[in-house]
């Protein structure tokens, strides 16, 4: 028969339903941690259950954590870096990627790269994905230069004879652990490795040299150190294409030259038109000088009247004068005759 509840006392039914209350508590948490609990536990994770339950209130996600650690620890990760629990949440909590920082340390320590938790931790909150830098770093891989994906389809540099090359590389790369963060990225890379090679082919003194060997403008570029300050280290340059253009350096000779005929056209019009303007300043000279003449002869007349009138000028004068002046008209018109007569002998 069961007993009769409404006989016990308010405190004690209180006290009851706490104790029911807290029991059911107690069954849902432990049934959420259990199989993380459990997971830890054999795989010697080092995670208590309370630790568990805290990183609810830490706002932690507790699946994430044990899996991670527990990645470290078969692989053997943690028993040389030694990364706790606290660490793990820590990283987590500033939005760090917890699982792929784990992966890459499994990774850096099977190919013996030198990666620590804290160099770790740092690249993957600078926002590089630090396990495909491990991955290039095991594996190198190529950049095409120039980028395929920009405009530029080739490098051009124009030779020391002035012919136009363009050419087409391949650089293969692999990461630089010590220098990722802060590093330049692959543009940089590209961007050197092209400047490398247009300088490489410019100082060359005939663009057949480069033809024939190819392989020196490589050497030449790899031996300037262009991995410098970046994420990379260059393993190899490769050209992989390389093409004749066109010849500049006769096209610069042609329009230098029609520049410099453009340039003699232009003053020697300006010394005809010099020439032209000192023709019409001679021609307005001779006309003053004759309008001079004219005026010059206008007073002969009047001279004349003014000697006739004071008596310094008698009649047999005068006449004589006038013979004079006729005799020298009738040689003027006689030899004007005999020179258009001998020229048109000439003719």
């Amino acid at each position: 028969m069961l007993p009769d509840f409404n006989d016990l006392s308010t405190p004690i039914v209180v006290v009851a339903c706490f104790i029911l209350l807290g029991v059911v508590v107690f069954l849902a948490v432990f049934a959420r941690y259990f199989t993380l609990w459990i997971q830890a536990k054999m795989t010697r994770a080092n995670i208590g259950f309370a630790d568990l339950v805290m990183m609810s209130f830490r706002k932690v996600n507790a699946a994430v954590i044990v899996r991670a650690k527990i990645m470290a620890v078969q692989s053997g990760v943690m028993n040389e870096r030694r990364i706790s629990t606290r660490e793990l949440e820590a990283h987590y909590l500033a939005g760090g990627n917890v699982p792929n920082v784990i992966r890459a340390l499994i990774a850096a320590h099977k190919a013996k790269i030198d990666l620590d938790w804290q160099s770790a931790q740092a690249i993957d909150l600078a926002g590089r994905d630090l396990l495909e830098a491990v991955r290039t770093s095991v594996y190198p891989k190529v950049i095409d230069c120039p980028d395929p994906r920009k405009k530029a389809g080739t490098l051009d540099a124009v030779a020391g004879d002035g012919i136009q090359l363009k050419a087409r590389a391949r650089v293969t790369v692999r990461t630089n652990i010590k220098q990722l963060v802060g590093g330049a990225t692959e543009e940089t890379i590209v961007a050197r490795v092209g400047q490398g090679i247009v300088q490489a082919i410019g100082s060359t003194d005939s663009y057949t040299t480069v033809l024939e060997n190819p392989d020196n403008i490589s050497r030449i570029v790899l031996n300037q150190g262009l991995e410098a300050h970046t994420a990379y280290e260059i393993v190899s340059i490769d050209i992989a294409d390389i093409d004749v253009g066109e010849n500049i350096g006769a096209k610069l000779s042609a329009d230098q030259a029609e520049a410099d005929m453009r340039v003699a056209q232009a003053k020697a019009e300006q010394r005809r038109a010099d020439a032209m303007a000192r023709e019409q300043e001679m021609t307005a000279s001779v006309q003053a000088n004759r309008a001079q003449v004219v005026l010059a002869e206008a007073e002969v007349p009047k001279a004349t009247a003014e000697a006739f009138q004071q008596r310094r000028l008698g009649l047999m004068d005068y006449y004589e004068l006038k013979n004079v002046q006729a005799d020298t008209k009738m040689r003027t018109s006689i030899a004007g005759t005999g020179e258009e007569s001998s020229l048109s002998q000439r003719d």
